[in-house]
């Protein structure tokens, strides 16, 4: 009778130990909050917007984009947003996910409509700009998680006459609560590569203003921005005007932290052109987001990578699988991988 107590007692011993464990995994999945970002690579419809150079996405344009390619193209990029940050998260996701190169609010309810968004009750957040193509930045959230407070559009502003004429995609600024804190999320896309380095310096620039201006009306906001910079971590865009640091050692009051620049120097890449490996796609931090006791604080980070994201074969074996290549349809992807930054609520 002994020896059953005991063996009782051991059995239930552990059992209890294996309750603790999964007591304390859901414990510490519960506190991770996922951020991520995506360059949608021509999330266009097949209607023509009017003043917008988009003739190229029409059924009779250079990429013939018809209402079949245009679904394939929903149905892609859904999957991909549905997965990021779902093994870590016990399939929960993002509760935040900055896009780039949308074509309108249309697109964002037609992506939104997919089932693996559908069925995580995903919104948006989006404001017409006057980007000439037509492409905008626009913001992904799951209510549940995150709760929006203010949405505006801060123009991306020329300073040489010159340029007055030329038109891109401003700053979408949202500002929210998100685990009971005050977190605003400032969405980019630089001026591409085509242009020199002046103008993704300036827009920087404005961001960095934009960030201060931020702080001094609440110094208590968490500032998160993201986008497709065009210009590697190391870049003076993103290294001094935005005043993004390698290390978290190296972040002041002033500064923000930039997980990516040793991703990158490791080799790592979001998107390749040529011989060139860059990584465009970026997640910076404010200090507020590195602070220790209480709140939210930076965690981890990953590019979201997966095999179907990847060509596995031919000239361009090892690149991403994107929409077009050649001119050729490839019912792909994008040209860039997302990125994804975890947050701990301590």
């Amino acid at each position: 009778m002994k020896y059953i107590y005991i063996k009782v007692l051991a059995i239930l011993s552990v059992v209890m130990s294996a309750l603790n464990i999964q007591t304390v995994a859901a414990s510490e999945r519960d506190r991770l909050v996922a951020i991520g970002f995506y360059n949608m690579e021509n999330l266009f419809d097949t209607l023509h917007d009017e003043n917008k150079d988009d003739h190229e996405f029409l059924p009779d344009g250079k990429y013939q984009w018809t209402e079949v390619k245009y679904r394939h193209k929903l149905a892609n990029m859904a999957r991909v947003i549905g997965e990021m940050a779902s093994e870590k998260t016990e399939g929960v996701g993002c509760a935040i996910v900055g896009l780039a190169e949308v074509e309108n609010a249309r697109v964002l309810d037609d992506l939104c409509r997919q089932e693996p968004l559908a069925k995580k009750g995903y919104r948006y957040c989006h404001v017409e700009g006057p980007d000439n193509r037509g492409i905008d930045c626009a913001l992904l959230y799951n209510p549940k998680k995150f709760r929006v407070r203010n949405v505006k559009l801060v123009p991306y502003v020329q300073v040489l006459e010159k340029d007055s004429a030329f038109h891109t995609r401003g700053f979408l600024t949202v500002s929210g609560t998100l685990r009971g804190e005050h977190l605003t999320v400032v969405v980019c896309h630089l001026p591409s590569r085509g242009a020199k380095p002046f103008y993704r310096c300036l827009g920087a620039r404005q961001v960095k203003a934009l960030c201060d201006s931020l702080k001094n009306d609440d110094p208590n906001v968490d500032i998160v921005v993201m986008g497709d910079m065009n210009d590697d971590p190391e870049d003076k865009s993103m290294a001094e005007e935005l005043r993004g640091r390698r290390e978290q050692s190296e972040v002041g009051e002033d500064d923000m932290f930039n997980p990516w620049w040793n991703i990158h120097a490791a080799g790592q890449w979001t998107l390749t052109y040529r011989e060139e490996k860059n990584l465009f796609d970026q997640i910076l931090l404010s200090p507020s987001l590195l602070a220790s006791g209480g709140g939210l604080s930076y965690s981890d980070c990953e590019i979201f990578r997966r095999d179907y994201l990847i060509r596995a074969a031919g000239k361009y074996k090892g690149t991403t699988m994107r929409t077009h290549s050649g001119g050729a349809w490839l019912d792909g992807y994008s040209d860039h991988l997302p990125t994804i930054v975890y947050l701990r609520q301590q």
